[in-house]
């Protein structure tokens, strides 16, 4: 039981979730992890057994009564088809069938693309169309950059026919294709040498859906879908990067023919900031000072993402120092350290003057013979290290 995830985590709804929720979560998870859909995947095998053994406790009052009391030990044998040991792909579609068949999958035994389960009862999935994928290039100012925010964006977008409600028909009805009865699939039988021989192939009249519409719908030819807008809700978290793409499942276009909703891909572009310029999760700006500032020392203020900070800035301080402002840069937006804040480092510049007064030159000519304006060795070496230190990045 240790290993086991709690139901209603599985199918991603609230513990007093009402039976309509839960079912359109179990059908979601179900359409995602089908193994039709995921040929060869032995981990969207385990998500959709353990979806179905979730759906299977929290659809039945009683189960679900008793699980919510006393957790997966007061299910006993009577849970999850089991327990989960050693389930049989076949009883899920058996039991649910009623469900598969509303997503368009077929209910009862075996499906195919599946290996090892079916026989002769074997069928084969009808398509679920899923929408078009959307792509979407949002640009972000630093200061949304590094404390997050929530964009309402409208996107022009395959929606759902209003006038069919996504089915197609423009009466509402749907028939059953005569030509594969339904099935989506038809068997053909040809002599050869090694006897009769039977190869199955999606129905050439219904093209696997197994059903038919006679009276098309006007507004979206029979498609059930037409183009539209669709308002699209993003939260961005702190700290993201140039060209990161977060991927909103369900937000692209509609399916035809009430099929799965396509994603919608957000691709992350920075907006350059004026005074700031962003290293990883550092911010760097620079600082220019006076030569009387850097000599004497002064107190200034800098631009930060959170406002003005002032800085001390000590007497006889040298070009090329680097101040730190701790917790003035970019959050880190995953991983172990989620959510701390980088800093922000002021690199120091001084001014040189390129014209000067009579006066102003004939009192540097007086002070350029001091031993404090003679430059000092440990300051050329300090200088020379962070210029070798610059360079070998």
């Amino acid at each position: 039981m240790a290993n086991k995830r709690d139901y209603y985590e599985v199918l991603g709804v609230q513990k007093g979730a009402t039976d309509d929720e839960i079912k359109k979560a179990y059908k979601k998870l179900a359409i995602k992890y089908h193994p039709d859909r995921n040929p060869g995947d032995k981990t969207a095998e385990e998500k959709f057994k353990e979806a179905a053994e979730a759906y299977e406790v929290l659809h039945d009052p009683k189960k679900r009564q008793q699980y919510d009391q006393f957790g997966f030990e007061g299910l006993g044998d009577a849970g999850g088809f089991g327990g989960g040991q050693g389930m049989d792909m076949n009883d899920i579609f058996s039991h649910f069938g009623d469900i598969f068949e509303e997503m368009g999958f077929g209910g009862g035994r075996g499906f195919g693309g599946f290996g090892g389960f079916g026989g002769s009862g074997r069928r084969q999935q009808k398509p679920v169309f899923k929408g078009r994928d959307q792509r979407l290039r949002v640009e972000l100012t630093l200061e949304e950059i590094v404390n997050g925010c929530t964009k309402k964006f409208k996107i022009k977008n395959d929606v759902t026919c209003d006038h069919c409600h996504g089915t197609g028909s423009a009466d509402g009805k749907i028939d059953q294709c005569p030509t594969c009865h339904g099935s989506g699939y038809v068997i053909r039988s040809q002599q050869s040498i090694f006897g009769m021989m039977q190869s199955q192939s999606v129905c050439p009249d219904c093209h696997g859906e197994g059903t038919v519409i006679k009276n098309r719908c006007s507004h979206c030819h029979g498609e059930g879908i037409m183009p539209g807008e669709t308002l699209v809700e993003v939260n961005f978290p702190a700290g993201l990067q140039e060209g990161m793409v977060l991927t909103l499942d369900g937000k692209g276009g509609a399916g035809r023919h009430n099929g799965v909703n396509g994603d919608l891909q957000i691709i992350i572009k920075e907006k350059p900031n004026a005074e700031l310029l962003r290293d990883g999760n550092d911010l760097i700006y620079n600082l220019l000072l006076s030569i009387p500032q850097a000599v004497l020392g002064c107190t200034v203020e800098v631009p930060t993402v959170d406002g003005k900070a002032r800085l001390t800035i000590p007497a006889g301080t040298q070009p090329g120092t680097v101040m730190r402002l701790r917790g003035k840069g970019v959050p880190q937006v995953q991983g172990y350290n989620r959510g701390q804040r980088g800093d922000e480092l002021v690199n120091i510049s001084v001014y040189m003057p390129q014209t000067l007064s009579r006066d102003e030159k004939q009192a540097l000519e007086k002070m350029q013979h001091s031993d404090n304006f003679t430059p000092q060795e440990s300051v050329k070496q300090s200088i020379f290290n962070r210029f070798k230190s610059y360079f070998s990045k």
